[in-house]
């Protein structure tokens, strides 16, 4: 059985930092592009970043370039989110997902699992 468990979202103030981590289990991760993606209240599910199967190659909406960083450890079956200098315009409901086909593209429809999602909450 698939499973894809986010941590790490929480309260922080604008200019702030966090690290999202999802952690992942029934799966070879090395074998999935893994993606994040966020749902502000109201909103469509977003496309924030990608990264292939070894991490060599990375995708990132324009909106989050520049302040945030995806990384992963594969031996640790874990995908990170790095995000800095936060915006209020940030705060949304943070997802991984898992491409098997290796893509790293913006359209969830690639994404064949997802996690339940963590909070992330930015204050001005």
């Amino acid at each position: 059985q698939v499973q894809l468990v986010e941590s790490g979202g929480g309260l922080v103030q604008a200019g702030g930092s966090l690290r999202l981590s999802c952690v992942t289990s029934g799966l070879t991760l090395s074998t999935f592009a893994m993606g994040w993606f966020r749902q502000a209240p109201g909103k469509e599910r977003e496309f924030v970043s990608a990264v292939s199967r070894l991490g060599f190659s990375t995708n990132y909406a324009d909106s989050v370039k520049g302040r945030f960083t995806i990384s992963r450890d594969n031996a640790r079956n874990t995908v990170y989110l790095q995000m800095n200098s936060l915006k209020p315009e940030d705060t949304a409901v943070y997802y991984c997902a898992a491409d098997p086909n290796g893509r790293i593209g913006a359209s969830r429809t690639l994404y064949a699992y997802w996690g339940q999602g963590t909070q992330v909450t930015v204050s001005s």
